[in-house]
Protein backbone atom coordinates (compact mmCIF):
# COMPACT_ATOMS: atom_id res chain seq x y z
CA UNK A 1 0.00 0.00 0.00
CA UNK A 2 1.74 3.12 -1.33
CA UNK A 3 1.50 6.57 0.44
CA UNK A 4 -0.06 5.69 3.29
CA UNK A 5 2.47 6.98 5.30
CA UNK A 6 2.25 10.62 4.02
CA UNK A 7 -1.80 10.43 4.75
CA UNK A 8 -3.29 12.34 7.36
CA UNK A 9 -6.69 13.38 8.65
CA UNK A 10 -8.30 16.32 6.26
CA UNK A 11 -6.66 14.80 3.14
CA UNK A 12 -9.09 14.54 0.42
CA UNK A 13 -9.00 11.32 -2.15
CA UNK A 14 -10.66 9.69 -4.48
CA UNK A 15 -12.09 6.07 -5.18
CA UNK A 16 -11.64 3.24 -8.15
CA UNK A 17 -13.52 0.57 -7.63
CA UNK A 18 -12.55 -2.29 -10.33
CA UNK A 19 -14.03 -5.20 -12.05
CA UNK A 20 -11.86 -8.99 -11.50
CA UNK A 21 -11.25 -8.52 -15.51
CA UNK A 22 -9.28 -5.30 -14.01
CA UNK A 23 -11.72 -2.57 -15.39
CA UNK A 24 -12.78 0.39 -14.15
CA UNK A 25 -16.57 0.07 -12.67
CA UNK A 26 -17.30 3.06 -10.85
CA UNK A 27 -15.04 5.96 -9.38
CA UNK A 28 -16.39 8.63 -6.63
CA UNK A 29 -14.62 12.17 -6.77
CA UNK A 30 -14.06 12.86 -3.11
CA UNK A 31 -13.41 10.96 0.16
CA UNK A 32 -11.80 13.04 3.20
CA UNK A 33 -9.69 10.70 5.58
CA UNK A 34 -11.12 11.11 8.77
CA UNK A 35 -9.26 8.41 11.07
CA UNK A 36 -6.27 5.86 10.45
CA UNK A 37 -5.66 2.47 12.19
CA UNK A 38 -4.25 -0.39 12.27
CA UNK A 39 -6.55 -2.45 10.47
CA UNK A 40 -8.94 0.42 8.91
CA UNK A 41 -8.79 3.33 7.95
CA UNK A 42 -12.72 5.88 7.69
CA UNK A 43 -13.41 8.36 4.79
CA UNK A 44 -15.94 10.97 4.60
CA UNK A 45 -17.83 12.59 1.26
CA UNK A 46 -21.22 14.20 1.14
CA UNK A 47 -23.18 14.80 -2.87
CA UNK A 48 -20.11 13.68 -4.33
CA UNK A 49 -19.50 13.06 -7.72
CA UNK A 50 -19.87 9.69 -9.67
CA UNK A 51 -18.88 8.14 -13.00
CA UNK A 52 -19.87 4.92 -13.57
CA UNK A 53 -18.40 2.57 -16.05
CA UNK A 54 -20.82 3.25 -19.06
CA UNK A 55 -19.93 6.81 -18.70
CA UNK A 56 -23.22 8.00 -16.51
CA UNK A 57 -22.66 10.76 -13.98
CA UNK A 58 -24.46 11.08 -10.76
CA UNK A 59 -24.30 13.07 -7.37
CA UNK A 60 -24.79 10.77 -3.91
CA UNK A 61 -27.74 12.16 -2.37
CA UNK A 62 -26.48 12.13 1.47
CA UNK A 63 -23.84 12.17 3.26
CA UNK A 64 -21.87 9.11 3.70
CA UNK A 65 -19.19 7.64 6.13
CA UNK A 66 -17.08 4.67 4.90
CA UNK A 67 -15.28 2.07 6.26
CA UNK A 68 -12.40 0.35 4.18
CA UNK A 69 -10.27 -2.49 6.06
CA UNK A 70 -6.87 -3.80 5.39
CA UNK A 71 -7.48 -7.35 5.54
CA UNK A 72 -11.14 -7.68 5.43
CA UNK A 73 -13.04 -8.75 2.17
CA UNK A 74 -15.46 -6.04 2.14
CA UNK A 75 -16.59 -2.53 2.75
CA UNK A 76 -19.04 -0.58 4.57
CA UNK A 77 -21.11 2.23 3.53
CA UNK A 78 -22.68 3.99 6.48
CA UNK A 79 -25.29 6.43 4.93
CA UNK A 80 -26.81 9.28 6.84
CA UNK A 81 -30.65 9.69 5.47
CA UNK A 82 -33.45 11.45 7.28
CA UNK A 83 -34.95 8.31 7.98
CA UNK A 84 -32.13 6.69 9.92
CA UNK A 85 -28.74 4.91 8.70
CA UNK A 86 -28.52 2.47 6.17
CA UNK A 87 -25.67 0.46 5.76
CA UNK A 88 -24.53 -0.31 2.43
CA UNK A 89 -21.83 -3.33 2.13
CA UNK A 90 -19.72 -4.52 -0.72
CA UNK A 91 -17.50 -7.71 -0.63
CA UNK A 92 -14.16 -6.77 -2.23
CA UNK A 93 -10.60 -7.02 -2.12
CA UNK A 94 -9.21 -5.56 1.01
CA UNK A 95 -8.48 -1.56 -0.62
CA UNK A 96 -5.15 -0.09 -1.71
CA UNK A 97 -4.31 3.81 -2.13
CA UNK A 98 -1.95 4.31 -5.24
CA UNK A 99 -1.55 8.08 -5.56
CA UNK A 100 -3.92 9.18 -3.48
CA UNK A 101 -7.07 7.00 -5.02
CA UNK A 102 -8.73 4.28 -2.84
CA UNK A 103 -8.87 1.34 -5.01
CA UNK A 104 -10.63 -2.23 -4.76
CA UNK A 105 -11.68 -4.98 -6.82
CA UNK A 106 -15.62 -5.01 -6.39
CA UNK A 107 -17.07 -9.03 -6.37
CA UNK A 108 -20.82 -7.85 -7.15
CA UNK A 109 -22.49 -9.23 -3.59
CA UNK A 110 -23.31 -6.64 -1.81
CA UNK A 111 -25.50 -6.36 1.74
CA UNK A 112 -27.92 -3.57 2.77
CA UNK A 113 -28.53 -3.19 5.80
CA UNK A 114 -31.81 -0.91 7.05
CA UNK A 115 -32.06 1.08 9.94
CA UNK A 116 -34.07 -0.97 12.19
CA UNK A 117 -31.03 -4.31 11.90
CA UNK A 118 -32.79 -6.10 9.06
CA UNK A 119 -30.50 -6.95 5.93
CA UNK A 120 -30.72 -8.25 2.63
CA UNK A 121 -28.16 -9.70 0.48
CA UNK A 122 -28.24 -7.96 -3.05
CA UNK A 123 -27.22 -8.86 -6.63
CA UNK A 124 -26.65 -13.11 -6.11
CA UNK A 125 -27.23 -13.56 -10.00
CA UNK A 126 -24.72 -10.89 -10.78
CA UNK A 127 -22.49 -12.20 -9.13
CA UNK A 128 -23.38 -15.91 -9.96
CA UNK A 129 -23.50 -14.14 -13.84
CA UNK A 130 -19.59 -12.65 -13.18
CA UNK A 131 -18.08 -15.45 -11.43
CA UNK A 132 -18.44 -17.79 -14.54
CA UNK A 133 -17.76 -14.97 -16.98
CA UNK A 134 -14.60 -14.26 -15.56
CA UNK A 135 -13.63 -17.61 -13.87
CA UNK A 136 -13.68 -16.69 -10.53
CA UNK A 137 -11.53 -19.61 -8.62
CA UNK A 138 -13.01 -21.87 -6.35
CA UNK A 139 -10.53 -20.62 -3.87
CA UNK A 140 -11.88 -17.03 -4.48
CA UNK A 141 -15.41 -18.46 -4.66
CA UNK A 142 -14.73 -19.54 -0.52
CA UNK A 143 -12.89 -16.10 0.35
CA UNK A 144 -15.91 -14.25 -1.02
CA UNK A 145 -18.54 -16.02 0.38
CA UNK A 146 -17.12 -16.63 3.95
CA UNK A 147 -16.53 -13.08 4.17
CA UNK A 148 -19.97 -12.48 3.48
CA UNK A 149 -21.21 -15.15 6.54
CA UNK A 150 -18.03 -12.47 8.86
CA UNK A 151 -20.25 -9.57 7.59
CA UNK A 152 -23.73 -11.07 8.13
CA UNK A 153 -22.34 -12.18 11.75
CA UNK A 154 -21.18 -8.45 12.76
CA UNK A 155 -24.37 -6.98 11.67
CA UNK A 156 -26.62 -9.29 13.79
CA UNK A 157 -24.64 -8.60 16.75
CA UNK A 158 -24.42 -4.83 16.24
CA UNK A 159 -20.67 -4.50 16.22
CA UNK A 160 -18.18 -2.26 14.71
CA UNK A 161 -18.95 -0.29 12.80
CA UNK A 162 -22.80 -0.99 12.58
CA UNK A 163 -23.65 1.45 15.44
CA UNK A 164 -25.58 5.00 15.25
CA UNK A 165 -22.59 6.37 17.76
CA UNK A 166 -20.06 5.35 15.56
CA UNK A 167 -21.45 7.29 12.50
CA UNK A 168 -22.55 10.11 14.02
CA UNK A 169 -19.20 10.48 15.99
CA UNK A 170 -17.27 10.18 12.34
CA UNK A 171 -19.86 12.85 10.57
CA UNK A 172 -19.13 15.14 13.13
CA UNK A 173 -15.05 14.84 12.16
CA UNK A 174 -16.35 14.89 8.47
CA UNK A 175 -18.69 18.29 9.11
CA UNK A 176 -15.59 19.94 10.59
CA UNK A 177 -13.28 19.67 7.58
CA UNK A 178 -15.89 19.69 4.95
CA UNK A 179 -16.80 23.18 6.40
CA UNK A 180 -12.59 24.24 5.74
CA UNK A 181 -12.82 23.58 2.08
Amino acid sequence: MSNLENLKVGDKLEIHCYKHNGHLHRQWDEAVLLDIKDDYMVFGNNRTVVIDSDGKVWQTKEPAIMFFFKDKWFNVIGQIKDYGIYFYCNIATPFLIDDGVIKYIDYDLDLRVFPNGSFKILDRMEYKYHKKQMHYSNRLDFILKYELGQLIDLVRKKEFPFNKTVIDNYYKIYIKYAENK
